[in-house]
């Protein structure tokens, strides 16, 4: 055969000859044919025009397996890319409980099966009743009032919503108060003097970075001022020469001028963190109990619910922000609403350290934690044909897998000095990089996310769920090959 013929396109096999193939079967019986359609012709333009460029001695016959294996090849290296970026199950072993790109807080399975049971039509809107029509949110009302000791709450779709919402029905035009130190910026670049902006407030600096006295606020009340704001710093400290006014201060303030007193607790806390040897994390009750007239935090941090913002406080100021005509633009959905009030049925029936993963997390031992390592890393052992184990480490060819005591962190813009005892399950391999390591257990079934740590993989059993741990075993297996050979991905690399 010819140069010139071998530079003809015509021996790319058709869209129907590849549509045939097993592989590609297999690929449409998962994407649907039509994705995979289109992916093929686009392949098959690709090397269209590389075939004009390049020249060969096969045989016809040759090269038209020869192209058949490279679009198959490429089919699948572009449907696993697709499916990677997908929305989908991981496994977060990288120490940060609160992962904020992992989906902060998981649910806790009463939270689930409320949203599997209204996923379909549920009475999102309606008294079951007279049959008339009721305000979205009104299932988890009686909850958190009872749960805050507020008169009145409202829920909507995250905490920076709620902050618009608070100001736009309260402040519009006019000043807020806020210290100086108090001005945080959350994750993305989203930055409270835009949040301040966006919903028409005049923001008001008070004090210093540093120091914030009650007698900063006393001075620039004026007629102008329309609300007090408090608003905890998440995810930042300020140490050594400080001073900021308490909130018994604050609400003493407001209530001699008649200006509400807002306090944006953040971390959305019911529980007391001290319990756990953390700093005090300020709770939607303490905030009540003082006296602020509006109390904001977020469901999905350290409450362990979904993404939401929960504002508590005066029942005539939650009405204002209620029929505000942003209400309706903040409001969440059914799914959403359906697992906020599965977490908060924990918390009512006083079983939230034993339901809800967050809390959970928190409630384990380091012993637990280093049992539950040991364990994983002898089970997996028994994959390796050939190996042996000597003290604490693991060897097998050319892995190396270890126990060792790590330290945890919340995360999730909460509780920003937060360390806490745990225990990690790390790995080597003398010939591959622990960066390319991390990207195969990314990429993998399931997919395990760590930290990369002094040329080591970490994988902290903290962050994870011990009811994950056999879904990690799978997937050391697969990385490791389950008979101790490399994983077919190893060898791609």
């Amino acid at each position: 055969m010819s140069a010139d013929t071998l530079c003809d396109a015509r021996w790319l096999p058709s869209v129907g000859a590849i549509l045939r193939h097993p592989d590609a079967q297999d690929c449409s019986a998962l994407w649907g044919t039509d994705l995979v359609c289109s992916e093929i012709r686009a392949i098959l333009a690709e090397l269209r025009s590389q075939l004009l460029q390049r020249q060969s001695g096969k045989t016809p016959e040759s090269l038209r397996e020869e192209l058949l294996a490279e679009v198959l090849n490429r089919l699948r290296v572009s449907l696993r890319s697709r499916e990677q970026s997908e929305l989908g199950s991981v496994l977060n072993a990288t120490g940060v409980l609160l992962h904020t790109s992992l989906g902060r807080a998981p649910l806790s399975v009463r939270a689930r099966e409320r949203i599997s049971e209204c996923s379909q039509n549920c009475s999102l809107e309606i008294d079951l009743g007279s049959g008339g029509r009721l305000t979205r949110g009104h299932q988890v009302e009686t909850t958190l009032r009872q749960l805050t000791g507020a008169e009145a709450t409202l829920v909507v779709n995250n905490n920076a919503a709620a902050t618009v919402l608070v100001l736009a029905t309260l402040a519009t035009g006019r000043e807020v108060l806020i210290s100086r130190g108090e001005l945080v910026e959350i994750g993305g670049s989203f930055r409270l003097p835009d949040i301040f902006s966006a919903s028409g407030t005049i923001l008001r600096e008070v004090g210093t970075t540093n120091r914030t006295r009650i007698g900063d606020y006393e001075r620039a009340v004026g007629p102008s001022t329309a609300c007090l704001m408090r608003v905890h710093p998440s995810n930042f400290r300020i140490r050594g020469f400080v001073e900021s006014a308490t909130l018994e201060e604050l609400v003493a303030l407001g209530r001699r001028h008649g200006i509400p007193v807002i306090d944006d607790i953040g971390s959305g806390s019911l529980v007391e963190t001290t319990r756990w040897g953390l700093e005090r994390e300020p709770t939607f009750q303490a905030g009540v109990a003082c006296g602020a007239d509006l109390i904001l935090g977020s469901g999905d941090k350290l409450l362990g619910g979904p993404q939401c913002g929960l504002i508590v406080g005066r029942a005539d100021l939650i009405s204002r922000m209620a029929n505000h005509p942003l209400a309706r633009a903040f409001r969440i959905d059914k799914l959403t609403l359906s697992a906020l009030q599965g977490t908060l049925e924990s918390y009512r029936l006083g079983t939230q350290l034993q339901e809800i993963p967050i809390l959970q997390a928190l409630e384990q031992t380091v012993e637990h934690l280093e049992q539950r390592a040991r364990a994983v890393m002898a089970q997996w052992a028994q994959s390796f044909e050939v190996h042996e184990v000597s003290g604490d480490e693991l060897i097998s060819g050319d892995w190396r897998v270890s126990v060792q005591k790590s330290v945890a962190s919340v995360g999730g813009g909460t509780l920003a000095d937060s360390e806490i005892p745990s225990w990690s399950l790390n790995i080597r391999h003398r010939q591959l990089s622990c960066e390319a390591l991390a990207g195969l257990l990314r990429a993998g079934r399931p997919r395990v996310f760590g930290r990369v740590h002094r040329d080591t993989i970490w994988l902290d059993m903290r962050s994870l769920s011990p009811a994950d741990d056999q879904r990690l075993l799978l997937a050391l297996r697969r990385l490791g090959g389950v008979n101790g050979g490399s994983d077919p991905r190893i060898t791609e690399l």
